[in-house]
């Protein structure tokens, strides 16, 4: 019987070849966005489930409340992992750990390269569950030893054996190559070029050694493992209190509350948001977007199916009349158009393996990503089977029921015109799918507005022929002669010193005292950036009261700038010359600068800020490329300079616009896959309407001919073909415009700076959608209206 099945269904495919193409195809499609958006899910939900402890794992995390907002944070005291290892039975292993800065130097010969590590407990080889590759596996036993990935041994060793070999850290500490290890997948939150001991931080940092017994200094992060059984719920509760109990005499902690807590590494990648201490979600949000567009993608393709199904269901009339007068039951009809609904499923998935296949690479850079196709894998295979199965079913579930259903007695007297029953659910479905393609195009143009919304902000400084290098101990004891070096070239007008790159800020600081200041406003904490001389000229900031560092004041080495949000805040009238303390010092206000925007998205609002003359508390050497100079040359010119006084470290540098650009990707992202998910929307159901109007134009042949004859026009027949769907079309815009606005509105709610949506959104998708269903109609009425009229009306 199912033999029978497939071969009528292959007769019946061959018979009707443009139907069958556009079913083939529009399934195709929707299937290959489906299931690229499924691959892409399953990169994200998998995230971290390669660890072996992936349940028992958790991240410490800290409540704080600071100017009556309670906040979220992973920086937490140093001592708060030995006290949790000693007093709690509960964990099985915890572990510190501390990123090493950023891009650092590793020598080995003459050879230099430029990685990312980590300062890690020993625990963590366990408790992540590391593959040691080669080596100990106790690495960490001395101090001064390293753990490369398999990765950076292979850059840095080629094919030689790296265990016992010597590497160079920042051209001051040699370290011991005690193991190798496997390098994390790509889409692991734990990522490392290589690992160094906890303890190493003590013998090359002096403020490391001091922050041993500092409750007050949250610049550490800590992961931990609970045994197995332990309710985390009550370790909670008995871990909560910790950082307050070592700092009940400190007179803010009761306004701080400060509250320890568990994250567990099931939400590291996908709920790490917090407001109010709570967690919120996080990514979580744009994963179950996309799930929701890959079923419209799919539900927009199988309606296609069933439009085009139904639509030709005259024809099969007579075929369904004859087999239920032999004898054929409905179940029997039913599973015949199950059959054929099933074979297209299963052509249109060799089409979309093909378009999986080849847009994979181009979907990866997209997404930032490595997602493969793993052809090799049963378990692949026996979901690709489900998937279209499923489809196949869904797609022709309604067309198997309907044309089952017919009377066989009054088919083969003529005495139904099965093709008028089913306009009114064609027209549903019709105003579904265009429904669904409307609402994206409104989304996808509102999330467009709203990045380029973003990206148009002002940020109160010229990030443009800005850029920073990662600074080091010789850089900063050749400071001066570097500089003088640098502005001779012609090629820099100008450079300065700071702890962070300048589209960022690593530092915030509470406890700041102000005249007038209660002991409430001690828990307001101000972004903090450390620099030196000539930091607004280098920055490109407007200086909006006062003046920059400079180096006719030798009492600037106390001095401080604020932004705007700062001085209002503090509500200084008359800010300049205002004497404020901090860190058992006085300060003394000699500029105030705009509300520049550094903050981890552009999208927040910019926090109060202190600026502080610090020379010694520097991580960047941020440069001002000379306009006149294209960067291009300027690079060519500096390069030297920075190799002649950092010979131990390659010459790495970052655009500070490039570096800002970063802040928009997840929008990015968001929009790019929207804009493409809505484009294959439009063009299934554009497929769909083709498909329809060119029955349409079959059936309405002969009256399209009388009308022609009776002296009508082509604008009058286009017009007759061209109105029914029009009027699907304005309908699906009437649905889709408030249902849009309800949802964008609600994602526009995420953010502080934000666009409010126009009605000139609606109007223009509104005239879109008309204007794309006349291209798609306009043919096949014009076609049909053009037609002799005299071979129309030939009846034999």
């Amino acid at each position: 019987m199912i033999r029978n099945y497939l071969k009528l269904a292959f007769r019946n495919l061959a018979k009707h070849k443009g139907y069958s193409a556009i079913n083939i195809l529009g399934l195709a499609v929707g299937m290959a966005v489906a299931m690229l958006i499924g691959i892409w899910i399953d990169d994200e939900v998998s995230a971290n489930r390669h660890h072996q402890n992936y349940a028992t794992l958790y991240e410490v995390k800290l409540n704080q409340t600071f100017d009556g907002r309670r906040g979220t944070q992973s920086s937490l005291p140093f001592p708060t992992g030995d006290e949790l290892r000693n007093k709690f039975p509960d964990f099985k292993a915890v572990a510190m750990y501390n990123k090493s800065g950023t891009d650092r130097s590793l020598l080995f010969g003459n050879q230099k390269f430029s990685k990312q590590g980590l300062f890690i407990g020993e625990d963590a080889i366990d408790m992540f569950s590391l593959n040691i590759r080669q080596g100990a596996k106790n690495p960490f036993r001395e101090p001064y030893s390293i753990v490369l990935t398999d990765e950076t041994a292979q850059v840095i060793f080629g094919r030689q054996d790296p265990i016992g070999k010597t590497l160079r850290l920042d051209n001051k500490t040699d370290l011991n190559v005690t193991a190798v290890v496997a390098k994390q997948p790509a889409n692991a939150t734990l990522q490392f070029d290589y690992l160094l001991p906890w303890q190493l931080q003590e013998r090359m940092y002096g403020w490391v050694k001091n922050a041993k017994t500092d409750w007050r200094n949250n610049d550490f992060n800590l992961f931990v493992q609970l045994k197995d059984g332990i309710d985390p719920a009550q370790t909670n509760a008995k871990i909560k209190d910790v950082v307050l109990a070592h700092l009940a005499n400190d007179p803010t902690t009761k306004l701080v509350k400060p509250e320890l807590f568990l994250h567990p590494m099931a939400k590291w990648r996908l709920y790490s948001e917090f407001s109010e201490g709570k967690n919120t979600g996080g990514f979580i949000k744009y994963v179950r977007l996309f799930g929701v567009f890959g079923l419209f993608i799919l539900v927009i393709a199988c309606i296609n199916f069933m439009n085009l199904s139904t639509a030709r269901s005259e024809k099969r009339a007579k075929e369904v009349g004859v087999r239920k007068a032999v004898g054929s039951e409905r179940s029997q009809l039913i599973g015949q158009f199950l059959s054929e609904s099933t074979l297209i499923a299963v052509l249109a998935l060799v089409l979309a393996l093909g378009i999986v296949l080849i847009s994979l690479p181009y979907f990866n850079t997209l997404t930032e990503k490595t997602m493969t196709i793993e052809l090799g894998n049963p378990v692949y295979w026996g979901v690709i089977a489900l998937f279209t199965a499923f489809t196949g079913l869904l797609a022709g579930s309604y067309p198997a029921l309907y044309l089952s259903s017919f009377n066989p007695v009054k088919i083969l007297k003529g005495a139904i015109q099965v093709g008028k029953g089913a306009t009114l659910p064609r027209k549903i479905l019709v105003v579904v799918q265009f429904t669904f393609s409307v609402a994206l195009m409104i989304g996808t143009i509102i999330i467009y507005q709203q990045i380029q919304h973003g990206k148009n902000r002002p940020i109160g400084f010229t990030r443009q022929g800005l850029i920073s290098v990662n600074s080091s101990k010789d850089l900063l004891d050749h400071y001066e002669a570097l500089r003088v070096e640098l502005l001779a070239t012609g090629a820099v007008s100008s450079l300065c010193k700071t702890n962070a790159p300048p589209t960022q800020w690593w530092s915030s600081n509470s406890g700041w005292k102000w005249k007038g200041a209660s002991p409430k406003d001690e828990s307001v904490i101000f972004t903090t950036i450390a620099t030196s001389y000539e930091y607004t000229q280098t920055m490109g900031i407007k200086v909006k009261e006062g003046r920059d560092f400079s180096r006719d004041f030798s009492t600037d080495v106390n001095g401080v700038l604020l932004n705007e949000a700062a001085v209002k805040r503090m509500g200084l009238k008359h800010p300049i010359g205002e004497i404020l303390r901090w860190a058992n010092r006085e300060w003394t206000v000699v500029g105030v600068i705009p509300d520049i925007v550094i903050e981890k998205s552009a999208y927040n609002a910019v926090a109060p800020m202190t600026v502080l003359f610090a020379q010694d508390w520097v991580n960047f050497i941020n440069v001002r490329i000379n306009p006149a100079v294209s960067p291009s040359v300027a690079i060519d010119k500096i390069r030297p300079i920075f190799t002649k006084y950092n010979p131990a470290y390659p010459f790495d540098y970052q655009f500070a616009d490039t570096e800002y650009a970063k802040k928009f990707r997840y929008e990015e992202l968001i929009g790019n896959l929207s804009a493409i998910v809505c484009v294959l929307a439009i063009f299934i159901s554009c497929l769909g309407l083709f498909g329809l109007a060119s029955f349409m134009a079959e059936q309405r042949i002969k009256e399209i001919g009388i009308r022609k004859v009776l002296g009508a026009s082509v604008s009058n027949v286009c017009g007759l073909l061209s109105k029914d769907f029009v009027q699907l079309v304005i309908i699906s815009c009437l649905i889709a415009s408030p249902l849009a606005w309800y949802v964008m509105n609600q994602w526009l709610e995420s953010y502080t700076y934000k666009i409010s949506i126009g009605i000139g959104v609606f109007v223009v998708v509104v005239f879109l959608a008309l204007l794309i269903t006349l291209l798609t109609v306009s043919y096949q009425a014009i076609k049909a209206a053009l037609l002799n009229p005299v071979k129309s009306l030939k009846s034999e």
